[in-house]
């Protein structure tokens, strides 16, 4: 017993005290910034050449998709003029598909104001437990790893009331990761129906969001023309903070700002 407190004590407090922190450290790639004043280069098109999803667009001005980034930094590398750089900034979720398309000029705390618009019956409803119910619907399990980590002793999203539930039947919400395979729709629909009223849909990593890597494979996306999403959780993978930080802005009130 004695040794075990001692352990304890030499340990100490290991979960991140403050989730709320604004960035992690490199060489995590967050948050594009796009100078607003640096129009691209003509017919240059370089990065939009490398990008493997396509999340790059616009003519005068460049802009990125987020929920088709994979946020892997060779648009970056390819730009002569240095027009897109990658933040450390993890605060990437939203409640809208289009505010995920980031225009020129855009700043980080400029955007994550209106990222989420605040709901009061959610917050009424889930402020203190949310239940999530996780489908993998053939992803790669790159965003499935970091989502086991959200609930480990670093970042511990169990202590603001939200985890993780084997049954949909005990869920608040379907969170789903993968591009939705034709083999997995079914499974997926299925989840869906099984989790009683109210309930959220969350898609998390860029996959889930528009297909990604593997938007052009077999896949069976009709579930999303039916159902609209209530939030969006961008990465490749998405990283814990994204994960704890997006769900605590949809469904409680905790250090926003």
């Amino acid at each position: 017993m004695f040794e075990f407190i001692k352990t304890r004590l030499h340990q100490g407090y290991q979960a991140i005290p403050n989730v709320r922190t604004r960035a992690v450290k490199a060489p995590f790639r967050g948050f594009p910034l796009i100078p607003a004043d640096s129009p691209c280069p003509s017919g240059c098109g370089a990065c939009k050449g490398v990008c493997p999803t396509g999340a790059l667009g616009g003519t005068d001005k460049l802009t990125i998709d987020l929920g088709r980034c994979t946020f892997c930094g060779d648009c970056q590398q390819a730009c002569p003029a240095q027009m897109v750089q990658f933040s450390n900034y993890h605060w990437l979720a939203t409640d809208d598909r289009e505010k995920l398309k980031i225009q020129a000029g855009t700043t980080p705390d400029q955007w994550r104001r209106d990222a989420i618009a605040i709901r009061r019956e959610l917050h009424s409803l889930f402020g203190r437990s949310f239940k999530l119910r996780q489908v993998s619907a053939a992803g790669c399990n790159g965003c499935e790893l970091e989502l086991n980590a959200c609930g480990n002793v670093n970042f511990d999203m169990g202590r603001f009331g939200i985890e993780f539930v084997a049954s949909p039947r005990h869920a608040d919400a379907v969170l789903v990761t993968g591009p939705i395979s034709q083999n997995m729709a079914y499974a997926l629909n299925e989840t869906w129906e099984a989790t009683p009223a109210p309930k959220l849909l969350i898609l998390a990593g860029t996959c889930a969001i528009s297909g990604g890597v593997f938007q052009n494979g077999t896949l069976d996306r009709s579930f999303l023309s039916t159902h609209k999403p209530d939030l969006y959780l961008p990465g490749c993978p998405i990283h814990p903070l994204t994960v704890v930080n997006g769900l605590l802005d949809l469904v409680t009130t905790r250090g926003r700002s």
